[in-house]
C-alpha cells in the first residue's frame, strides 16, 4: 500500500467539520484528496481547509467513488442516506467509516454489513464515546472482573432541554427517529461495548411526544416549532439480555428532571458497581463496610476522543485488522433501537 491513504469525504456538514476532517488532518499517514456535498460552496470550503495539495470536489458522491486512487470514505450524511451510499463505497472497493446511527433502520443497517462482507473492505461506526480516557478505565476495570458478574446496568442519554433545531433532526423520514437514535444510541453503545454483550433477548419500550407539544424558552438550541416536531423527545426501554443482564435505557432531549446525563453508564455487578457519572467511580462492600471509591482517569496525553478514534481507525486499515468499532456491534445496536421503535408502537416486547 502506498506510504499515504487517501481519503474522500461524503457529507461536509458540522460533524465533518468538527470531528472527522481535523482528526483525519493530524494523521502524517492520511490525505484528504476527494469532498462531495450536495452544496458545491461546503465541498470547495472542505478542501480548501483540509484537503491535500491537489483535491477534487464533487455534489454527486457516485463520482467521487469512481475516484480509483481513493482508498477510504467517511461519510457524514444525514441518516437516510448512510446505507445507500456506504453500500456504494463498500461495492467501490473503499473502506468505510459511517456517522451514527449505523442507518435509519435495521434492515438497512444489516445490508451494509453484509456488503461488507462480501466485499472484504472494512467498515465501521463512529461511536467516539468508547475512546474517552475515563470509558477506556472503565472497560479495563470491567474486564479485570472486579465487578464480579455483572446483571444490572443503566444507559443514560438525558438532556433537561437539548433539542437540536438546525438540519434535519426533527424530521422523522430524514433521521428515522429523535433522542434514541441521536444520543440513545451512544449511551447504548457504551453499554454494550463495556459488558462485551450483544446477545438482547427481549425489549419492552416506550416513547414519548408530550414535551413537544410547546415550545420552550430554556431550551439549549433556541424554540422548536413543534408543527416540525415530527420525532420523539424521550425513549425508555428495559432491554433483557440472554445472560439475564437487564439494561435501562433512558434517553431525552426534552425532559423534566433534575440532572442531566451525557452518555453515562451504571453497571452492578456481584461484588461491586461501577459508573461515569462523574468521573469514574467504584462502589461496593470492604471489610464489612460500604464504600465509594474515585479511580484517577489522569492521563499522559489529552487526546481528544474523535481524534483517538479515528486514529485507530486508520491503524486498523494500515495493519489490516478489525476496526475498534465493530460493523457487527453496530449492527446490533440498530436491531436494538428498531425492537424499542416498535415495542412502543404495539405496546407489546420484542424478542429477539
Amino acid at each position: 500500500m502506498r506510504k499515504k491513504l487517501k481519503a474522500g469525504i461524503i457529507g461536509c456538514g458540522e460533524i465533518a467539520f468538527s470531528k472527522h476532517m481535523p482528526g483525519l488532518a493530524k494523521l502524517r499517514d492520511v490525505e484528504m484528496t476527494a469532498f462531495c456535498n450536495r452544496s458545491l460552496e461546503k465541498a470547495e470550503r472542505a478542501a480548501a481547509e483540509f484537503g491535500a495539495e491537489v483535491s477534487r470536489v464533487y455534489t454527486d458522491y457516485n463520482k467521487l467513488l469512481q475516484d480509483n486512487e481513493l482508498d477510504l470514505v467517511h461519510i457524514c450524511t444525514p441518516n437516510n442516506s448512510h446505507a445507500e451510499i456506504s453500500v456504494a463505497a463498500l461495492r467501490a472497493g473503499k473502506d468505510v467509516m459511517c456517522e451514527k446511527p449505523m442507518a435509519l433502520n435495521a434492515e438497512q443497517a444489516e445490508a451494509m454489513y453484509k456488503m461488507a462482507q462480501k466485499t472484504g473492505q472494512k467498515l465501521s461506526v463512529s461511536y467516539q464515546n468508547r475512546f474517552k480516557t475515563e470509558n477506556i478505565l472503565f472497560k479495563e476495570l470491567v474486564d479485570s472482573g472486579r465487578l464480579g458478574k455483572i446483571y444490572f446496568a443503566r444507559s443514560l442519554a438525558l438532556r433537561r432541554r437539548g433539542v437540536p433545531t438546525w438540519g434535519y433532526f426533527l424530521d422523522k423520514e430524514i433521521q428515522g427517529g429523535g433522542p434514541l437514535i441521536d444520543i440513545g444510541t451512544h449511551s447504548l453503545d457504551l453499554t454494550l461495548w463495556l459488558l462485551d454483550n450483544y446477545q438482547p433477548k427481549i425489549v419492552l419500550a416506550n416513547v414519548f411526544n408530550e414535551m413537544a407539544a410547546e415550545s420552550s424558552k430554556a431550551n439549549y438550541f433556541g424554540p422548536w416549532e413543534k408543527e416540525k416536531f415530527e420525532v420523539e423527545d424521550a425513549a425508555v426501554a428495559h432491554i433483557i439480555m440472554e445472560n439475564g443482564c437487564s439494561i435501562f435505557l433512558e434517553s431525552s432531549w426534552a425532559l423534566n428532571t433534575p440532572e442531566e446525563y451525557d452518555i453515562k453508564s451504571i453497571l452492578s455487578g456481584t461484588k461491586a458497581g461501577a459508573d461515569n457519572i462523574n468521573g469514574l467511580r467504584i462502589n461496593g462492600e470492604k471489610e464489612g463496610r460500604l464504600y465509594k471509591e474515585e479511580i484517577s482517569t489522569a492521563s499522559s496525553t489529552n487526546e481528544d476522543p474523535g481524534d483517538r478514534e479515528i486514529r485507530l481507525w486508520i491503524e486498523a486499515i494500515k495493519a489490516d485488522k478489525e476496526p475498534p468499532v465493530k460493523a457487527k456491534e453496530a449492527l446490533v445496536i440498530a436491531q436494538i433501537l428498531d425492537a424499542i421503535y416498535q415495542s412502543a408502537e404495539t405496546g407489546e416486547a420484542v424478542e429477539f
